[in-house]
């Protein structure tokens, strides 16, 4: 009423509204029910090596994974069990026909195989079960690079083509061994994606049948009617994809738009016209993987990143409950591979394994500090393929490049203890990092700019003006600290003064910027299409998910307690799903599940620095090396 007085008739109408409210009680509206939220996790454990084009299907709590291509793009027909919880595997047989680009379905207690690529594409309908692998029947023509799901006892063939054109026609089988036609596809496609959903199949995007071209359409099949249509698009032409049906919803993973491999998640609801993209990802770009489900739990094993096929397997999970965490993390092993920590307060590097102990130390005995000490390491980060490191030391105004394990000096710019701008000189570095070409991307912090430094030493470019230190894009910064190398060859940088992160071209060209809500923003990373992680360097700090609006997505902010942060300069999402983050004045590096904020794992002493086992002074930065060498926080510059 802002203060004013009602007038007689409105007071009337309010009791009378009263009255009937009192009299019979009105139901609020239900609202919708949200859809369920995913998170995907890259399991510890990897193939033993790459496969990509395989089938999978569950067989009794394992992934049954059978044919595919080897990195020599050779068509196996090996029949192998993995253990999801553990990461075992365990040879079950042979294929009858070593196939690739198949489809595969579980059936009356057996796996069945249809068509596929050996490496002509093939007729044959193969099962694997307790009398090992057998030809049981064949297709009306030779079939590749189709799809396969069940539905009311029955599996349904959709999509593929027979080695020079498309087939539209959708088969039907209950045993792998007779097939009938049950209906037509409004489009032939190859490499298409399928799911079931409530009585209705759905066929998403996939190829032409030259395979010249990929498609946006979502089409329908009733197997009822036997009736197709084309019910909607989706966002961006689209093939070599993966789905999975989550509550009632469908959920398309990763494969292929144009010529990139994605790590992107879109969500499809049974009716809609369109898809559309969540901030869920990947935890690493894949196409072209074999996919089956076990338990709540949908996993992609193998497949291929540009071509070439890998060994990573990924499972995606309903958020929340038991499924929160990977199975590794679960089990208590967090991470995959070693851990490299900047331990800033005690100048030095470690390297530790999920199990705390310490695995390698620089400086030691055998590599000595570089001249001018190694002090006041900020940041390190792993570089070409696991055999370089690459950190500044932010107060020694230096960076130096290090061989792994060997600890041998590399290369080196900055003069120790003496800040300045010109050629040469440093001013508070932070997050230096190796760039492909072998450049050195550097935040220049109290210069206000972003510095790139040829392999020779000489400066070969900046963002930003040297001693202008005001958010004024494109022309000036205002004291950047993070400039993170983005996929697209750009620049992820954040500016403390106005906690200001922008997205700038290597020649300066700034393609957004947005200030957020925190106090002192660090280290930016990129985690999805319009999706970032940073830290509030505060007390107390927080973690927070954005996207370019500015809008915050999620955020971890403790004010209290075991949880609170004190000064977090770094925050990644590795592949598991779990955060991590330097909790630099707390004297600890955390895991962090963002589903339910729980602390999973740490290194160092709440709050007790020291230089034993288990102990860290103002750790200020992190890295994650895998087994093969890669750097999955960081693969563009790893």
């Amino acid at each position: 009423m802002s203060g004013r007085r009602a007038g007689p008739a409105l007071i009337v109408l309010l009791a009378l509204v009263a009255a009937c409210s009192s009299s019979r009680p009105v139901s609020a509206p239900r609202r919708p029910a949200s859809p369920p939220r995913i998170v995907a996790f890259s399991e510890p454990y990897q193939l033993p090596a790459p496969l990509s084009r395989a089938v999978a299907v569950s067989a009794g709590g394992a992934i049954r994974i059978m044919g595919g291509l080897t990195a020599g793009q050779s068509t196996v027909s090996g029949v192998f069990d993995l253990d999801p919880r553990t990461g075992h595997l365990s040879p079950a047989g042979q294929l009858a026909v070593g196939v690739h680009d198949a489809a595969a379905v579980s059936l009356g207690g057996s796996a069945l195989v249809f068509g596929g690529g050996s490496p002509n594409t093939v007729a044959t309908a193969q099962s694997f079960g307790t009398a090992g692998g057998q030809v049981i029947g064949t297709l009306p023509k030779p079939r590749s690079d189709l799809s396969a799901v069940v539905l009311g006892g029955r599996a349904y063939i959709l999509g593929g083509y027979d080695g020079s054109t498309g087939d539209p026609s959708i088969l039907a089988t209950s045993d792998g061994r007779s097939f009938a036609t049950v209906g037509q596809l409004a489009q032939p496609v190859r490499y298409a994606a399928v799911a079931a959903a409530g009585g209705l199949i759905y066929l998403f995007g996939g190829t032409t049948p030259s395979g010249s071209s990929q498609t946006t359409l979502i089409q329908e099949f009733d197997p009822r009617s036997g009736r197709t249509r084309i019910v909607g698009h989706l966002p961006e032409p689209w093939a070599h994809g993966m789905a999975a049906t989550v509550g009632g919803q469908i959920y398309l993973l990763g494969g292929v738009s144009g010529t990139t491999t994605l790590t992107s998640i879109w969500r499809y609801a049974p009716g809609a016209n369109r898809a559309t993209l969540t901030p869920d990802v990947l935890p690493y770009p894949v196409s072209d993987a074999s996919v089956t489900q076990v338990g709540e739990a949908t996993f992609l094993v193998g497949g291929e990143l540009s071509g070439n096929p890998v060994t990573g397997v990924t499972s995606v999970r309903p958020a929340g409950g038991a499924a929160q965490v990977s199975s590794s993390a679960a089990q208590g092993a967090p991470f995959t591979g070693h851990l490299l920590i900047a331990d800033r307060g005690n100048n030095r590097l470690i390297l530790v394994n999920p199990a705390k102990a310490i695995l390698w130390t620089y400086p030691s005995a055998s590599a000595p500090a570089p001249p001018g000490g190694f002090y006041f390491p900020d940041d390190a980060f792993f570089a070409r393929k696991g055999t370089e490191i690459i950190s500044n030391e932010e107060e020694n105004n230096t960076i130096v490049q290090i061989a792994y394990p060997s600890g041998k000096i590399l290369w080196s710019y900055g003069h120790p203890r003496l800040p300045g701008s010109a050629a040469g000189y440093l001013d508070q570095p932070d997050d230096a990092y190796l760039l492909k070409d072998g450049t050195i991307t550097v935040a220049d912090a109290l210069n206000c700019r972003i510095l790139f430094i040829d392999p020779s030493g000489v400066p070969s470019g900046q963002i930003g003006a040297t001693g202008n230190c005001v958010h004024n894009p494109p022309a000036s910064l205002g004291y950047p600290n993070g400039d993170t190398p983005l996929a697209n060859g750009d620049f992820l940088i954040s500016e403390i003064h106005g906690s200001w992160v922008s997205e700038y071209t290597r020649t300066g060209n700034l393609v957004w910027t947005v200030q957020l809500p925190i106090g002192y923003p660090s280290d930016p990373q990129q985690i999805g299409p319009d999706l970032y992680l940073i830290a509030d360097y505060s007390n107390p700090g927080g973690i927070y998910e954005f996207n370019r609006a500015g809008d915050i997505l999620w955020s971890y902010h403790v004010i209290s307690g075991d949880g609170m942060l004190d000064h977090p300069s770094l925050a990644e999402r590795l592949p598991n799903g779990l955060i991590g983050v330097n909790d630099d004045y707390r004297d600890r590096v955390l895991l962090i599940d963002p589903v339910n904020d729980r602390i999973v794992w740490q290194y160092g002493q709440t709050g007790l620095a020291g230089t034993g086992p288990d102990q860290l002074n103002t750790p200020d930065g992190f890295d994650l090396l895998w087994p093969n060498g890669s750097t999955p926080t960081h693969p563009q510059t790893g």
